[in-house]
């Protein structure tokens, strides 16, 4: 039997092709233009974006309850407009509330200006611009003057505020009514089984997560909120009411609302009373108690699981406002929150090594 012995093909070598500088340079321009694409398109789509992420948010948040009230036997339509239902009621309360303290001080608000301007003319080191803008053509004066087009100017933004309310309301309803079925379908786009659990995992976690967190943080900031009608009743800043409901809505913009409530009692108690130091001390009391409130009480309530870096968080308060304005601002830390743990679930978390000795 003759064995033919077939000659050994040459081996096939790979050809690698080594990146050089300008093909890290290039994917890098590609990545970035992108992102500024993406900026561009987010705030160009502003105008629908806002309400719809506004309403998916708030989705996510009221998944708990859609859950407990599905197994309850409750239909998901049916469960959407109930969930819906109270929550507009609960911003419809909080509006009503303070519609009077406000339409109060739409009234007096020319006093108060006028009150403001003589009380800036008696400082020495303010005079001098208090003459200059009252020389020019946007002096006070002519501010009350031209009260009726500046109103009619803010008038002009109401009718794109009631539609993109009456998009977030829609939106709101209809996401809360198809949502399990949004989740089953992501859920499936997945063919491995392993990926499928892990994407289980991760809604229920966002769903947990943002859910904590606005349980915990209307109970942290309606506390602040009592605070703030406390001090502003004793400190004879006037409608306490209003000061509470302010200072409750504005918490939820970390590092901005407090400041701004902080800065608004030293501009009520400044012009409420005549000494400087009682007029300034409702503003230090409410900074001081809410500070130690919020490196203390918050923290505990919140948990290691929301804890979250001050930099960063920082950091995304600052772009979403430049972004989606005082709405963006509210949005920074849910959406933050989605991220990080999105970021937590997806990324394979490195084991603490221990450091034997030798």
């Amino acid at each position: 039997m003759n064995l033919q012995v077939q000659p050994k093909r040459p081996a096939q070598r790979r050809v690698r092709f080594q990146k050089t500088g300008l093909d890290y340079t290039v994917s890098w321009s590609v990545i970035g233009l992108f992102a500024i694409f993406a900026l561009i398109s987010l705030h160009l789509a502003s105008f629908v974006l806002i309400p719809l992420t506004m309403a998916i948010v708030v989705g996510l948040i009221l998944g708990l309850a859609a859950d407990r009230m599905g197994k309850l036997g409750i239909p998901p339509m049916l469960t959407a407009v109930i969930l819906s239902t109270l929550f507009l009621g609960v911003l419809g309360l909080l509006v009503f509330t303070i519609a009077g303290p406000i339409n109060m001080l739409i009234e007096n608000g020319p006093k108060m200006v006028e009150r403001a301007i003589d009380y800036l003319e008696g400082v020495s080191w303010l005079r001098r611009p208090i003459e200059a803008l009252s020389s020019s053509p946007v002096s006070p004066e002519a501010m009350l003057q031209n009260s009726g087009t500046i109103l009619s100017t803010l008038a002009t933004g109401v009718t794109p505020a009631l539609l993109q309310i009456f998009i977030f309301v829609v939106a709101l309803l209809l996401f809360l009514a198809s949502r399990l079925t949004m989740r089953r379908a992501l859920i499936r786009a997945f063919s491995h089984r392993d990926r499928r659990l892990k994407a289980i995992h991760l809604l229920n976690e966002v769903e947990a997560a943002l859910g904590h967190y606005f349980a915990t943080a209307v109970v942290v900031y309606a506390l602040f909120g009592a605070v703030a009608g406390i001090i502003a009743w004793v400190g004879g800043l006037g409608s306490p009411l209003l000061w509470a409901v302010g200072a409750f809505l504005l918490s939820f913009i970390p590092f901005l609302g407090i400041a701004s409530v902080t800065i608004a009692m030293m501009v009520g108690g400044v012009l409420a009373h005549e000494s400087l130091l009682i007029g300034l001390l409702p503003a230090i009391v409410f900074f001081a108690v809410d500070g130690l409130l919020e490196n203390l009480l918050l923290p505990a309530a919140m948990g290691r699981r929301l804890e979250m870096n001050t930099f960063m968080l920082f950091v995304a308060i600052v772009f979403w406002t430049w972004l989606w304005g005082a709405v963006g601002a509210m949005l920074a830390v849910p959406l933050t929150l989605i991220g990080m743990t999105l970021f937590g679930g997806i990324l394979p978390q490195a084991r603490p090594q221990p450091n034997l000795p030798d």
